[in-house]
Formats: C-alpha cells, structure tokens, sequence
C-alpha cells in the first residue's frame, strides 16, 4: 500500500530564463540541494534518485555530486510530458516499499539555451507509428496538437475562445508569481490576435521554449513529520496509458477522446480513495492550452466534450472559482520543465504558500500530459 505512506518535504528550483548559462546536470545538482535545504536533509542521505529521461547527468552523477553515502534505488521514466510526475511516483514507491529513505525526484531542461527541436531535421526516411503521419504534416507537437483542436471544436460544437481562455486563465495567476516567465496579463482578444502557429493555435496558446530545473525530496510519511516544511503527503499516484494509442492523436482508437488520462485517473481516484469533487486545487499539464481540457475531462472534472464550455463560464479562473487550475501560471505562463514545475506548486498550494493560494486547500492533484503514457499524484495535508 503505498497511500499515506509517503510525503513531499521539500522542494527547489533554478530562475526560469531563456538562456541559463548552466549545464543540465549542474542545475540538477542546484535543484536538489535547494530541495534538500528546504527539507532540513542533509545531501548525504539521500538514497534514491529518480528523473525524467532526456536529460544530462543522471542518478550516478547526481549521487556523485551530492556526495550521498549510497544509492539502493534509482531510474529514470520516460515519455516527455506524460513523464512529468513519473519520477515522483517512482520515488512514492520506493520509499514506501523499503527501498530507500530518502528520495530525490528531478527535471532539467535546457531547451531555450539548445535552440531549435529535435523534428527541425527531420530525415526523409520515417519508422514506426510516426511514418503514418509526419508525410502529411503532422510532423511536431503543436501540428499534432492543432489536429485533434479542430475535431474537438468541430466534434463538440466548443466555443471558438474556449483554448485561449486557458491562457488568460493561467497568465492572470502568472501576474502575481514572481518566479514566472511571463507575467504581462492577456486578454482573449490579445490571444486570438497572436501569430497563428497551427490552426487553430496561435502563438499566445503554446508554451516558451527556456532553460530551468525542479526537484522534490520525497520520504516517509514518519519522518516527515520531523522535516522543516509541513509535509505534502502522497495520497495517490498512478501511470496510464490505454490500449492502441498514438501519442496526441489518439486518431486508430475507435473512441479517440479516451486518452492515458482517463486510465491514470481510474487508478489514482481509487488509491487515494477520493472523487473529483474531493480535489481543491488541480495542476494540468498544459504545454498547449487544448491539453488542459482534455484533461479536465479525462480526470472526471466535467463531461467528454464539456470543458470548453468549463473554462469559458470562469470555473477555472481564480482562486475563488469552482476549480482552481494551474495557479502558478503552468507551463503556459510560469516556466515549461515538461510539467515538473506544476508539482511544485502543488505542494505549495498544500503547505499554504501559493503566491495565489487556495483557501484551505486540502487536496491537491498534479496531472501530467493526459494525451500520451501519462502520469499523476494527489497531494493531502
């Protein structure tokens, strides 16, 4: 049983900057001390290290940097956004099965210092699933992305701002964090307005492209309770992924609007023994604004088809409204780490320390890409 068993103590990021100056595996060191700082651990102990996949270093450098004693656990998870709260339920795990006592979980991501993406050079010669799509321009993620937008318009009769509402959601909550990339509020008209990037995205509805790193010290739900912050304890984490899928597109499924999410929510409303209606505050991976709604629906929110009509009427605006989403500004607006910053300020929203905090939030769930293999935690006081 991994339920209760496990907490979050401390937490750490770099500055969230176009251009750094720092190599991934230093900022991961950074990060880690920072998060061990903050949790009142000493480097040495730490003896399991846990990451997302793509990235320099490792567990074996980190470790080395540290200066830990030991190592008895360690690996890293892959599959990009989805991957985002991988790393923690592997160190949820872990720890709760004796593996380790003292966990370390990470991102670092240096996209705005490497410039370019990995499909600018794409080869003529295409295999897998991809050779099915990249001839027909579908070729990177907001293509992708940009694709499924327009079925779900079309499909569900969504209201045309519906995506950009997101962005000027996340942006206001942006406005009051001083970490955050941007923090110039938006309108829906500014957004609608922005340089179209892939019909019917424009410019204002993708994520920045910069350099930063998070990191989270996970351990025992007994020692937490002698560590520095007040613990965000582990209630339930969870992995998804459903059959026949295609990442983002989802487009061989008879029913293509059932997406990783919907499976990684089954599993994590069951261990954490709670409904939607039990969530306070939710952070939804969101590298385009579109994904935030599909997963609202996937994680039990509102209905298949009726987030777009969800973030048009205000429930996810402030944190006064029915839910609460991204309150830092996301990926969207805060920093894109693939997802890792939003655990961050899911355990702030539980410590009571959001720079927009939800009053007496006691449940808090972090989501990562519900298009693709995917993954999530909730977060209890």
């Amino acid at each position: 049983m991994i339920r209760n068993r496990t907490a979050i103590v401390g937490i750490g990021h770099t500055e969230y900057v176009r251009t750094i100056g720092r190599t991934e595996d230093q900022t991961a060191y950074e990060v880690s001390r920072a998060a061990l700082a903050d949790a009142g651990i000493a480097p040495r102990e730490v003896d399991g290290i846990f990451y997302v996949e793509g990235q320099s270093g490792g567990a074996n450098d980190l470790g080395r940097r540290l200066g830990v004693d030991h190592l008895s656990a360690w690996s890293g998870t892959e599959g990009g956004g989805g991957a985002a709260c991988g790393p923690v339920v592997q160190a949820a795990t872990a720890v709760a099965s004796g593996l380790c006592e003292v966990a370390i979980a990470y991102r670092a991501r240096n996209r705005g210092a490497v410039g370019g993406r990995p499909w600018a050079k794409t080869t003529s010669a295409i295999g897998g699933w991809n050779a099915f799509q990249a001839p027909h321009g579908l070729v990177n993620p907001v293509q992708t992305i940009a694709f499924t937008a327009n079925r779900y318009l079309h499909e569900f009769n969504a209201p045309e701002e519906c995506f950009a509402r997101v962005s000027v959601a996340q942006r206001g909550y942006a406005s009051k964090n001083p970490a955050a990339y941007f923090r110039e509020p938006i309108t829906v008209e500014d957004v609608m307005n922005s340089r179209m990037i892939s019909d019917p995205l424009h410019l204002l509805e993708c994520c920045p492209e910069n350099d930063g790193a998070c990191a989270v010290v996970v351990t025992s739900a007994a020692r937490a309770r002698d560590c520095a912050q007040p613990p965000a304890l582990i209630r339930g984490v969870a992995q998804g992924a459903p059959s026949q899928h295609v990442p983002m597109t989802n487009m061989y499924r008879e029913d293509p609007w059932t997406w990783p999410g919907d499976i990684a929510a089954r599993n994590l409303y069951r261990m954490a023994d709670i409904s939607p209606s039990d969530v306070d505050v939710v952070q939804m991976y969101d590298m385009f604004s579109p994904v935030v709604l599909y997963g609202l629906e996937s994680y039990g929110f509102c209905g298949r088809g009726e987030a777009g009509q969800f973030v048009c009427d205000g429930n996810i605006d402030s944190v006064d409204a029915s839910l609460p989403t991204n309150t830092a500004g996301g990926s969207l607006s805060e920093a894109y780490i693939h997802g890792f910053n939003l655990i961050l300020e899911g355990v702030r929203q539980i410590r009571g320390t959001s720079s927009n905090q939800v009053a007496d939030a006691e449940i808090s769930l972090v989501a990562a890409a519900s298009i693709v293999p995917t993954s999530a935690i909730v977060l209890g006081k």
